[in-house]
This record gives C-alpha cells, structure tokens and sequence, in this order.
C-alpha cells in the first residue's frame, strides 16, 4: 500500500536555525532540509514540502495563518491526506488554534516545532517532525482539529500552552492533558473531541478588527482599559484575576467599554474557566457579566483575543457575535 500524501509546510522557527559567525540562531533551513535530516520520514509519509517562509514565530501574524489555511486546503484538494506546519514555538498555542478556526477540512492538520536548534547537542527538532508526521498520517488524527505535536505528545491545539521558555518538554494542555501520544512508531489516541467550527473570513478583513489584550493586576489603575476606543481598538479580552474578577473600582471602567466594543472576560490562570453566578461582590464574574462582558469560557486570554479577533473580522456583531463565541469558547469544558 501506498504511503499517504502529507503536506509540509515550512515556516521557519528555532527548528530551522543555525548559528552565525558570532554564534547567535537565526533563520537558514528550508523545509526540504528539515525532511532530508530525518531519513525515516519516507517510510511513513510521501511528503510533499513547501517553503511558505522562514520567519520565527514572533513574526508570524493572522495574515499569514489565513494564507496556510488556503494553502493547506489546496493540498486536500490535490489529494494529501494530512499537513504539518513547521513553525516557531513562541506562538504555536496561538497559530494552532486559529489554523483551527480556519480549516474547511477534517483532515488532520499538525503544528511542530523544536527548543532547540538544529546545530545544538540534543535538538529536539528531527524527532518532533517525526513525531507531527506519523501523527498526520494516521486515520485516528482526522476529526480532532488541529493537533500541537511536540515531545512525542499529541496536544488539543484548543488546550495547549507553552509553559516554559527553554525546555524541551515545555508544552502541555493544563487541566486537560495530551489527546494521545507517539509510541513505537505509531500515534496512540486516548483522548477524543470534535473540531470546532470554522470561521469563514476574507483576510483583508483581518487588519480592520484589532482586538487589545489586557492582564488585570493589584491595584491595576485602569489606564489602559479607559484608553483602548482612543487607541483605534475594536474590541478587547480582557484577563481577570482567579474565576473572573477585577478591582471593584475597574467594574465601571469595565461596563462602559462594553457599551462600546464587544469586551471578553477571561482569566489569567492556566487552567479553569471563568464562573458565572458563585460570587457577587463589585468586579466579581456576575457583575462584569452583568455589565455586559461575554463569558469567556474556558479560554485562555491569547485564544479568546483571535477568536474575538476572527469573528469581528468576519461580520459578527450584537447577539450573533456572543453566540458564534461561545460555541467555540470551551464554555462546558
């Protein structure tokens, strides 16, 4: 039997640095060389690579994420059976996620990179494309959404978080753990969940329907929450303390930008979702929902700013626009 098709796109990353003279990283490997380093990649998959950039991570922006969609979707029409994106790690959880929202196909899409680079002792990078290749080629991926495969585990791109910046093992899915892992060559599924939905936006809409992230401290003045409609900003997320809940002095400041722009209340935590009803007081999750804030769900601020993000972009307002967010928000997870 023939091995399937797999798409792999180059985009740069960590994985695709090699020193300079003075012995600092940069960009130098295209996708092609990433395959040619890992012999048993032909044994699993006939790829089919594309050197789409050579940025890292950092760099990327949901311009570019749009246009891998359209390219990915272009490679399933041509018949692969899968795609894996090589990146930068500083945003796989972000790029994962609105690859997510924007693929039109249940067919698996991967996300991998490296913390290491590719001249270093011990780089991690030949044996995670590995590992994101056997998992795009396997009939179990299809159905997930998009998958972060990293370490020799495969992570819900809707769950995972970069949680250190320089180990190898610096990716987990808080709360929620991997949906499988990579075992003897094969990928082993444990976990199930549905993709969630597409967004079908034009991207040229995408650099109208800015969207500020804001983290809410002790004693945090609110400043630049009151300065967020002079600043251009069409909406906000805003990542509360604990379940939801800011200063009482900053639940007005609150209300009034809802009045004006979509606001989303998320929290700062790693894990958990924001709550509904349990407390009452003044800046607590029922007074900021009260006001007018949309539940953010179990989301993580980074998430919850692209999908805002993303549905601004795509015309959604009013009652539709917390609708379509919610659906999507992990509001039962």
């Amino acid at each position: 039997m023939n091995p399937p098709r797999i798409l792999l796109l180059g985009t740069g990353g960590t994985i695709a640095m090699a020193s300079d003279a003075g012995g600092a990283i940069k960009p130098a490997l295209q996708a092609d060389e990433l395959v040619r380093a890992v012999p048993a990649l032909e044994r699993i998959a006939a790829l089919e690579t594309v050197a789409y950039s050579n940025k890292p991570g950092a760099t990327l922006t949901l311009r570019d994420l749009a246009s891998l969609s359209d390219v990915i979707a272009d490679g399933f029409d041509r018949g692969c059976q899968g795609a894996v994106v090589v990146q930068g790690t500083d945003t796989i959880e972000e790029t994962a996620f609105a690859l997510e929202l924007l693929a039109q196909s249940a067919l698996p899409v991967v996300v991998t990179g490296a913390m290491r680079g590719a001249q270093a002792p011990g780089a991690d990078g030949p044996a995670n494309l590995l590992a994101a290749v056997t998992v795009a080629a396997s009939p179990d991926a299809a159905g997930l959404g998009t998958l972060v495969v990293m370490g020799d585990e495969a992570h819900a791109a809707r769950h995972v978080q970069k949680t250190h910046t320089t180990l190898p093992s610096a990716f987990r899915s808080p709360g929620a753990g991997p949906l499988g892992t990579i075992q003897e060559g094969q990928f082993r599924l444990f976990g199930w969940q549905a993709p969630l939905p597409a967004v079908r936006v034009a991207a040229a809409r995408l650099d109208e329907t800015p969207v500020a992230l804001l983290r809410i401290g002790l004693d945090d003045d609110g400043r630049m929450l009151r300065a967020l409609p002079q600043l251009g900003y069409q909406g906000a997320v805003i990542e509360a303390m604990g379940a939801g809940h800011v200063p009482a002095w900053l639940a007005s400041d609150i209300g009034e930008l809802a009045a004006r722009m979509p606001v989303v209340l998320s929290t700062r935590v790693a894990a958990g979702p924001v709550l509904r009803i349990t407390y009452g007081f003044p800046g607590s999750e029922s007074d900021l929902l009260a006001r007018g804030a949309i539940h953010g769900g179990s989301l993580g601020g980074l998430k919850a700013r692209l999908l805002l993000r993303l549905l601004l972009a795509a015309g959604y307002q009013g009652a539709s626009l917390r609708a379509e967010f919610a659906c999507r928000s992990l509001a039962d997870a």
